[in-house]
């Protein structure tokens, strides 16, 4: 789970996690020093029609993985930082029909 919130807030959450039966342990990243946030994204992009290539194109630009593919549609994976998933969203949404399938942000410490 990652979340933000005043130093206050962010002990809150992480004592009542805590107190969870299936919870083996919790990290406040922060207090680690560097840590790495990414998230993954499953993107599918429907009435492509004369954008067919340009989807295509702006897949590899952005990093995209193509899944499936028809005349009519794609199935992307896109992995990075939210902020990069929200602009490859925002850019296919230009292009068709956009339905997402998103993990949430996974994190880990640097080192």
């Amino acid at each position: 789970i990652v979340t933000t919130g005043t130093p206050h807030v962010i002990e809150q959450i992480v004592a009542q996690l805590d107190r969870m039966v299936l919870v083996h342990h919790v990290n406040d990243l922060t207090a680690f020093g560097p840590h790495i946030e990414r998230e993954l994204a499953l993107v599918k992009v429907q009435d492509t029609g004369a954008y067919h290539d340009r989807a295509l194109d702006l897949a590899e630009a952005g990093g995209a993985f193509v899944l499936h593919a028809t005349d009519t549609s794609f199935v992307f994976e896109v992995t990075g930082t939210s902020a990069k998933i929200e602009a490859f969203i925002t850019q296919m949404s230009a292009i068709g029909t956009v339905e997402v399938a998103r993990t949430g942000i996974v994190a880990i410490s640097r080192g």
